[in-house]
């Protein structure tokens, strides 16, 4: 079982009310520290899964409070043992966890909202690093592209950083949280700019091959390409909201879009401007669908935002994006049977 250890530090008279607050809910512990005089912190130890609704009704009952904070950790291991995750906690009952929207309580199975957001706005910024691993899984990907080097290619899409912003993109799209699809669309921008500069430039300088298998299985998009696109997006934010390592996550998604990126920067780079376009169809396939399949996830998962009028924003910025993404892919549907046809 995943656990999560909860620090409230909170002034004195609060923490009596936090332990009453949470009689009937999931907590495997709760132990309370006085810090002479300067409050209490309050550790409460709970299953991963169950800490939104947690978290949920420590704000909604302690936010107006001066002087509070909800800390959250991860926890390696504990003795003795948590019960089985599949036993519920004795005294725990899930449904009477409910949120301030009025409907029924979020999903369990995945780690909460602010866990999620905070992996999500970590993996975001354009700085040095971001940079430099862009454009060297660019480079190793080109190379490998290059020499028909599947190992080479398979090297490219592990330490590729795109993971991060389509997530993001998605996940902002859901929650209506315009500031962060704004500091997503920016990363992701810069990222496919990087990605692209570097093949190009190589482009220019060496002999592309446009029918190496490599680099020819990259120029086309079909429908198989989409229901990839689809299912390694559906795949990475499902694990993104399980908090899986990254690396692995990282694979999933970059295995549909960093090549037939690369491949698009080295033939404009050539000047073979034919099957980049196939190139470039297969790139707008891959960014429609994870960001589709992205959304639909995060929906599947019950990810929302905790308030009702944060909700509503949410729900129209959710059914625009769907709309968007939808059309995007009926019209490369429609662009695959007129190609084929």
């Amino acid at each position: 079982m995943a656990l999560r250890l909860l620090v409230v530090y909170v002034p004195q008279p609060v923490g009596s009310a936090i332990e009453k607050q949470f009689t009937n809910s999931p907590i495997l512990g709760c132990w309370r520290n006085d810090l002479a005089g300067h409050g209490v912190a309050m550790h409460m130890l709970v299953p991963a899964d169950q800490t939104e609704p947690v978290m949920d009704q420590l704000e909604q009952a302690f936010a107006g409070e001066e002087n509070c904070r909800v800390v959250l950790l991860p926890v390696e291991a504990t003795i003795p043992r948590p019960e089985d995750d599949s036993q519920q906690v004795e005294g725990t009952d899930s449904s009477s966890l409910p949120d301030d929207s009025g409907d029924q309580p979020v999903n369990v199975g995945r780690v909460s909202r602010e866990e999620l957001y905070d992996d999500i706005v970590q993996s975001l910024g354009v700085d040095r690093v971001f940079l430099a691993m862009t454009l060297l899984s660019s480079l190793v990907a080109a190379i490998g592209l290059l020499r028909n080097d599947v190992a080479a290619i398979i090297g490219a899409m592990v330490i590729a950083p795109l993971l991060g912003p389509n997530v993001a993109m998605s996940f902002a799209a859901t929650l209506g949280d315009f500031a962060l699809m704004r500091k997503a669309l920016i990363t992701n921008g810069a990222g496919v700019a990087a990605a692209f500069l570097i093949p190009c430039g190589l482009g220019l300088v060496l002999p592309v091959d446009s029918s190496l298998p490599a680099i020819a299985s990259r120029t086309q998009l079909t429908v198989g390409d989409l229901a990839l696109a689809l299912a390694a997006g559906a795949a990475g934010t499902l694990a993104f909201t399980r908090g899986l390592a990254g690396p692995v996550i990282g694979v999933m998604v970059a295995v549909a879009l960093m090549p037939p990126l690369v491949t698009l920067g080295m033939l404009v780079g050539s000047g073979q401007f034919g099957p980049a376009l196939g190139a470039l169809l297969l790139v707008a396939g891959n960014v429609v669908s994870i960001n589709l399949a992205g959304i639909a996830t995060f929906l599947a998962q019950g990810i929302r935002p905790r308030t009702w009028w944060e909700e509503q924003r949410a729900r129209k910025s959710t059914r625009l994006a769907m709309i968007v993404w939808c059309l995007l892919l009926l019209l490369l549907t429609a662009i695959i049977y007129i190609v084929n046809s």
